[in-house]
């Protein structure tokens, strides 16, 4: 009886680790619609040449997400969509130790692969049910969850909140 228990829970992990495999492995669509972002580096999961560009369908496409929070620059507790930061890595195919997120007006900001694993963070792409705009800190923000972790309020953390995000390089 042992045996076949064994043998059951190895067919288990194995059509497991299968699936996510073939998940991982899973061909990028190429955007049809506007690029967002574009993501390079140390990523097996492409649609162009060494690179990943993402339009708003393909990151929805991900996995939405939801997460309310307050922030420094919003009044109140902000409803924040999109998709987190975690998924995104995984569908990728992303590795390394330090993500460095690329602004419009070419702020850069090294955070380490960590912040990802430990915390929901978000790259957000809405705030209460609207897109983020240009002048709103969009097309994408990327929003920590700091009222369920107090841990990350603080400057240092507050310097990670990229907003007007157009790239992100795993490294």
């Amino acid at each position: 009886m042992r045996q076949h228990t064994r043998r059951a829970l190895f067919v288990l992990i194995a059509a497991t680790l299968s699936a996510l495999i073939t998940r991982a492995q899973a061909e990028l669509a190429k955007p049809s619609g506007h690029v967002l972002l574009t993501v390079t580096g140390s990523i097996t999961n492409q649609n162009g040449e060494g690179k990943a560009e993402l339009d708003a369908s393909i990151l929805e496409s991900i996995g939405p997400t939801r997460l309310q929070t307050s922030t420094p620059w919003t009044d109140g507790r902000p409803v924040f969509e999109g998709v987190l930061m975690r998924d995104l890595a995984e569908r990728l195919g992303a590795h390394g130790t330090t993500v460095t997120v690329t602004a419009l007006n070419d702020y850069k900001m090294q955070i380490p692969m960590s912040d990802f694993l430990k915390y929901p963070v978000l790259l957000a792409s809405k705030m209460d049910g609207e897109r983020l705009r240009i002048r709103d800190k969009g097309p994408l923000w990327l929003v920590y969850p700091q009222d369920e972790f107090p841990e990350l309020q603080n400057k240092p953390t507050q310097a990670k909140w990229v907003w007007q995000i157009k790239e992100i390089r795993f490294e």
